[in-house]
């Protein structure tokens, strides 16, 4: 079987659909495929699970926090099960309903494993389908790790499925993975460990605010490990033993289970791009500003497959979707703007940041004004019983401009866009300061920030 589309979008993910979805509307032809269930990492395998598993842990630690002060919190607990058949409530609607709402838009929806026979063609289950353009969305997967034993590391989506929660658990890495599973996996009661093998985990982030947020995290339980290699991970029994190197020593660790934290990479090794002339690197394909492939002009790219300066976050990747969809349309005309984007890591309380770090702002010439609170004491904090909140905002010394802003507290994760926008619209603090919030919000501690 031969068909021929205007556009083929290769995976169903979120950078997927947009494309897809503005093409088919402007009249194209336009087909997807994807050999994973449709939805990408975000609604099946990342974001919106993970925020709903996320919801379990922060009920009990809510109530922890408020022990003392009129809560009684004895006997209160995650019962595992039910909060994963919760969370599947949502993940297992999602693939008919992303796919009933392509084909509406008349999308030909295909599944399988794709990979390219021409410039313009690639070859599904056996069928060749023909594109007058080619838009690589595929998404990201855990990268391998060059260590004895990793066929016994589960990933985050395996995470996500077990029907119980087992006793120990080990993440290997110090990234968004490991960080957000690791809280709410202690708060579920699991013994929790995290091996990082540098000396800084989440290193996107703000130094200060990380280092609370670690001193938060040994507080609930979690043993953080950090400048630890990890060597071997061996079966054992009914467990496994993990073997890692600090400082010169070796050192061991039994458990039950052992996450794969430390990373993920652009999920296009399998689409024999070489043989039609894409060039790809370890960050995925690689693309010229209008996320159009720098070797095949009917090829783009976006999303977590794409090596673009973007983060690899959801609206990052909507937003190129769209682009490259524009693009494809009309021509080159439009590229990314990827300023003021957000990213939050997810853990209790939440760590976010938009636009640039202290240091970056310096190591740009920028004569920068460092505004650091400590806001644990504050109303909104207060309230709620969390001792762990401060702010960190980066501004123009001279203008007053946001340039960025880290943030750790419960909310923030709501807070940060209104920097985001800031950012974005070129704001100042004088703007901001002119914001009048209802009362009392942790919205209304904005103007106190800076």
């Amino acid at each position: 079987m031969r068909q021929s589309f205007d556009l083929i979008v290769l995976g169903v993910g979120m950078a997927a659909v947009s494309a897809a979805n503005k093409c088919a509307a402007a009249g194209w032809s336009v087909a997807v495929v994807d050999e994973l269930p449709y939805g990408g990492t975000c609604a099946l395998r990342g974001c919106d699970p993970k925020k709903m598993l996320r919801r379990g842990a922060e009920i009990i630690d809510a109530a922890r926090l408020m022990r003392g002060k009129g809560i009684e919190d004895a006997g209160l607990r995650i019962d595992w099960a039910d909060l994963v058949a919760f969370k599947r409530s949502f993940t297992e609607k999602m693939p008919r309903r992303i796919e009933d709402g392509l084909k509406h838009h008349d999308i030909a929806t295909l599944h399988g494993p794709a990979r390219f026979v021409d410039r313009h063609a690639i070859e599904v289950n056996g069928a060749r389908l023909e594109g007058r353009y080619i838009l690589i969305a595929s998404g990201a997967k855990p990268r391998p790790l060059n260590v004895p034993g990793t066929e016994y590391l589960v990933d985050s989506t395996r995470f996500m499925e077990l029907e119980a929660l087992p006793k120990r658990i080990l993440f290997v890495g110090g990234g968004f993975i490991s960080f957000e599973f690791a809280h709410i996996a202690a708060r579920a009661g699991s013994e929790v460990i995290i091996l990082d093998h540098g000396s800084k985990p989440l290193k996107a982030f703000d130094p200060d605010l990380v280092d609370k947020l670690i001193e938060r995290s040994r507080a609930v339980g979690i043993k953080i490990n950090l400048n630890t290699q990890l060597k071997s991970i061996e079966k054992t029994g009914d467990g496994f033993t993990v073997s890692a190197e600090k400082d010169g020593n070796d050192q061991h660790w039994m458990v039950d289970l052992v996450v794969h934290g430390a990373g993920r990479m652009p999920a296009i090794e399998n689409l024999n791009l070489a043989a039609v002339g894409v060039k790809a690197g370890d960050k995925g394909v690689m693309v010229n500003d209008y996320l159009q492939s720098v070797s095949n002009p009917a090829i783009y790219a976006a999303g977590d497959a794409a090596d673009t300066p973007g983060a690899p976050l959801t609206p990052v990747a909507v937003f190129e979707g769209k682009v490259a969809a524009s693009n494809m349309l009309k021509g080159n005309h439009t590229t990314p703007d990827y300023r003021g984007v957000p990213t939050v890591v997810f853990t209790i309380p939440e760590l976010a940041r938009v636009g640039m770090l202290e240091a970056e702002a310096k190591h740009q010439g920028r004569e920068i004004h460092v505004a650091f609170t400590d806001t644990s004491g504050w109303y909104s904090n207060m309230r709620v019983g969390e001792t762990c909140a401060a702010t960190k905002i980066v501004t123009d010394a001279q203008t007053g401009e946001i340039l960025g802003a880290h943030l750790i507290g419960p909310e923030y994760a709501e807070l940060i866009n209104f920097f985001g926008l800031a950012i974005r619209l070129g704001l100042k603090t004088t703007d901001l300061k002119k914001m009048v919030s209802a009362y009392p919000t942790v919205g209304s501690d904005l103007g106190s920030m800076f």
